[in-house]
């Protein structure tokens, strides 16, 4: 493996980061320095400790970094959750959302436990 950017769960992190700025886009004005600024920050958090990481020395390390991207992301599914109830977003838009960040969150919790048998 060569770099970060090579994991999975960090590029469909990325991908994910992506769809939390295409949805909040469309959210009200008055969200700008609320919920929008949290659910990016919380989004952008999750490939960014699993970067982090990754340039760590030892497992121990990693294993913080990942557990803070697994924190994050829920954050981030709280975050999306309430722009649902506050019908920011629609259904569709929810839903595909928060399974995209639910496969990241059985992806990372697999990746955390290959390390640790290592």
């Amino acid at each position: 493996m060569g770099t970060f950017r090579d994991l999975l769960i960090w590029q469909k992190s990325m991908q994910l980061v992506t769809e939390i700025y295409t949805l909040s886009n469309n959210f009200p004005q008055t969200e700008t320095y609320s919920l929008t600024s949290q659910l990016r920050r919380s989004a952008i958090s999750i490939p960014s400790n699993i970067a982090e990481g990754y340039g760590r020395n030892g497992k121990k390390d990693y294993l913080k970094f990942l557990n803070t991207a697994v924190a994050s992301l829920f954050e981030m599914q709280t975050q999306i959750e309430i722009a649902y109830n506050l019908k920011y977003i629609n259904q569709l838009q929810f839903n595909k959302t928060y399974e995209d960040s639910k496969e990241i969150e059985r992806m990372i919790s697999a990746f955390c436990r290959k390390i640790s048998q290592n």
